[in-house]
């Protein structure tokens, strides 16, 4: 006998409307109860309000383009693939440019929201906070993972970045997944992708908030940031070595494409966690 669990959470949270839907809420729960976060640290660094605000929307605007163009330029489909008949059997991103601002349908990557919100942060560190970058990514860090990890619950009300086949007794069945996933023509036990990072993502929340408050890692730019950029991709990495690959090349690679994009990172991560180490306490310098 397999045990496991029958999951037939729907992520409608009205019958017979797709929109607005579970994934909807955790994602926006995750980034309230991110903003409180950031709001506790202003406060007692003595930060003006206004300068949170602000900060607020250059991460909402950087997650939300940067996840959508990372999923189209890094997963696509970029053309339209077509069956023998010259039928259309998968819409391409590029051969139909208005499907790119379709976010309500799916698709999101969370690679692209990073690179964006690099991006997005410098100029807020310079033109708005008129701070170093670090200090700016240090205080990001912890929220970003808590609202990451409510994503990929929305993920698993959604059905969706799914694990491969286990007999494993925590296993999940997905009975809404896409019919490309049945086994035999039926639904099998799968690993609870999603629920995994979702941990990892609160253990690295939980992490973060510990070296804020109780270490004086916060006075040592890029400690924090690079602490979470380690575990955060790290825990990524290994999570997709269970995990349904999201394009046809990854049955072939030996590390699928959220592998590769997340060792870069995981490096990066490494670089600014060593430099952070081997900088003076900024409390002692007055930098």
């Amino acid at each position: 006998m397999i045990f496991g669990i029958d999951w037939n959470v729907s992520s409608e949270l009205i019958e017979g409307w797709s929109t607005p839907n579970k994934y909807g809420l955790l994602f926006v729960s995750g980034i309230i109860i991110g903003f409180f976060v950031i709001k506790r640290m202003f406060k007692s660094e003595k930060i003006q309000d206004e300068l949170l605000d602000k900060l607020l929307l250059y991460i909402v605007v950087a997650t939300v383009i940067g996840a959508r163009l990372g999923h189209v330029l890094f997963y696509g489909p970029y053309f339209d693939v077509k069956n023998s008949f010259g039928e259309i059997v998968e819409r391409g991103y590029f051969s139909h440019p208005i499907d790119i601002l379709k976010v309500y349908e799916g698709g999101l990557a969370s690679h692209g929201a990073t690179f964006l919100l690099f991006v997005a942060l410098y100029f807020f560190s310079k033109r708005i906070a008129k701070k170093p970058m670090l200090w700016t990514l240090d205080r990001v860090s912890a929220p970003i993972a808590i609202a990451s990890c409510f994503i990929r619950l929305g993920n698993l009300v959604n059905h969706e970045i799914i694990g491969d086949p286990t007999s494993l007794p925590w296993g999940f069945r997905f009975n809404q997944e896409g019919s490309e996933y049945l086994i035999n023509g039926e639904h099998v036990f799968r690993h609870p992708a999603q629920l995994y990072e979702a941990i990892f993502y609160l253990l690295t929340f939980v992490l973060l908030l510990y070296m804020y408050w109780k270490t004086n890692a916060k006075n040592k730019p890029g400690v924090i940031f690079g602490t979470f950029m380690i575990i955060l991709w790290s825990g990524r990495f290994l999570v997709e070595f269970v995990k349904v690959g999201q394009t046809a090349r990854d049955e072939t690679w030996a590390l699928n494409t959220g592998q590769m994009l997340s060792i870069p990172l995981i490096i990066l991560g490494i670089v600014f966690l060593y430099l952070g180490l081997h900088k003076k306490d900024i409390k002692k310098t007055g930098h």
